[in-house]
C-alpha cells in the first residue's frame, strides 16, 4: 500500500497543474496580506476605542443570552464572550488588532476554503484523469486488488489537502510575521468557570483542524463523483457548486427537521466555538456521527463503483 500511495503522490506532483495550485496559493495568501496592510496604512484612525468595542460585545452576548430559542453550545459561547468582555474591562486586557501576527493567525483557518477549492480539484480527477488519459488499462493490469489501488487514490488527496493545509497555516503565519509584526494584547479564554489567557498558536490550530471536516467532506464527495462518473469537470463543477450553495441551502430548509441530517449543517465544526449556529439544537457529536455517515456512504458508493463496473472498457 505505501508503494502504492508513493506512485500516485509522485504522479500527483509530476503535474504542472499541482505546482500551479502550490504557486497560486501562496500568491493569494501573500496577496492578501498585502492588501490587508495597505488598508491599515490608508485608513483613518479608528474613531472606536478596544474598551468601547468591548462594551458592546459584552452588551450583545448579554442580549442573546436572553434568548430562550438559543441552544446549550451557543449559551456556553456567549456566557464565555460576556465573561472575557467583562475581564478585559475590569483588567484594562486589550485584545489583538486585527493587523497583528496573532489575529492573523488566528483567524487563518478562514483561508482554508481555498484548500478546499484545490482538493476538490484533485479529487475530482485522480480516478477521473485514468480514464480519460486511457492510463486506467495499464495501472488495472498489475497485481494488486482494485480497492487497494482506489485506496491509494484517496490517501494522497487526503494528503494532499494536509500538506496544503499546513501550507496555509504557515504562509499566514509568515507573511503576517512580515507585514504586521508581534502586536500587543491577549489571548483570553473561558474555562466553563473563570477567565485565563490562553494560547492564541493552540487555538488557531484547534480551529484549522476543525475547518478541515469540510475539507475532508466536499473533497471525499468529489472523489465520489469523479469515480462515478469518470468525469472530472462535473465532479468539479458540482462539488464547487455544493461548496458555495450548501451552506445557503441550510438557512432555507432551518425551519424543516431534515436540515438536521442535511450534510452541509455539520460540515462547519468551528460553529461551536464561535457562537455562529444556523441550527441552535445540534452537537458536535450529533455533527460528527451525521459527517461519519455521509463518508461511509461517499466511500461505498466510490469502492462498489470502481470494483464491479468494467473499468477496462
Amino acid at each position: 500500500m505505501l508503494k502504492l500511495i508513493q506512485n500516485e503522490w509522485m504522479k500527483l506532483w509530476s503535474k504542472k497543474a499541482t505546482w500551479i495550485m502550490a504557486i497560486l496559493l501562496i500568491v493569494i495568501l501573500l496577496a492578501n496580506a498585502g492588501i490587508t496592510k495597505w488598508i491599515e496604512s490608508t485608513a483613518p484612525a479608528p474613531e472606536i476605542e478596544w474598551q468601547e468595542m468591548e462594551m458592546m460585545n459584552l452588551a450583545s452576548a448579554e442580549d442573546q443570552l436572553q434568548n430562550p430559542d438559543i441552544g446549550p453550545a451557543q449559551q456556553d459561547y456567549y456566557e464565555g464572550q460576556a465573561a472575557i468582555a467583562e475581564y478585559r474591562l475590569a483588567n484594562d486586557a486589550a485584545p489583538f488588532k486585527v493587523e497583528s501576527l496573532q489575529q492573523q493567525v488566528l483567524d487563518s483557518h478562514m483561508m482554508l476554503s481555498l484548500v478546499t477549492l484545490f482538493t476538490v480539484i484533485v479529487g475530482a480527477g485522480i480516478v477521473a484523469s485514468e480514464f480519460s488519459q486511457g492510463t486506467i488499462k495499464m495501472l488495472l493490469t498489475r497485481p494488486v486488488k482494485r480497492w487497494k489501488i482506489l485506496t491509494s487514490k484517496y490517501i494522497t488527496t487526503m494528503l494532499f489537502a494536509l500538506l496544503f493545509a499546513i501550507l496555509t497555516f504557515v504562509s499566514i503565519a509568515l507573511f503576517s510575521w512580515i507585514f504586521f509584526g508581534v502586536g500587543d494584547g491577549a489571548f483570553l479564554v473561558w474555562n466553563g468557570s473563570e477567565v485565563v489567557e490562553g494560547s492564541y498558536w493552540a487555538e488557531a490550530l484547534k480551529l484549522s483542524v476543525l475547518s478541515l471536516a469540510s475539507t475532508w467532506m466536499i473533497g471525499t464527495f468529489a472523489f465520489m463523483l469523479g469515480t462515478v462518473f469518470r468525469s472530472s469537470s462535473l465532479a468539479i463543477g458540482v462539488s464547487i457548486f455544493l461548496m458555495f450553495v450548501g451552506v445557503q441551502l441550510v438557512f432555507l430548509l432551518q425551519r424543516f427537521e431534515i436540515v438536521k441530517y442535511y450534510l452541509f449543517t455539520h460540515t462547519d465544526l468551528t460553529q461551536f466555538y464561535t457562537g455562529f449556529m444556523p441550527i441552535p439544537d445540534i452537537t458536535m457529536a450529533m455533527s460528527l456521527i451525521v459527517l461519519t455517515v455521509y463518508f461511509l456512504v461517499f466511500m461505498v458508493i466510490s469502492y462498489w463503483t470502481f470494483s464491479k463496473r468494467d473499468v477496462t472498457a
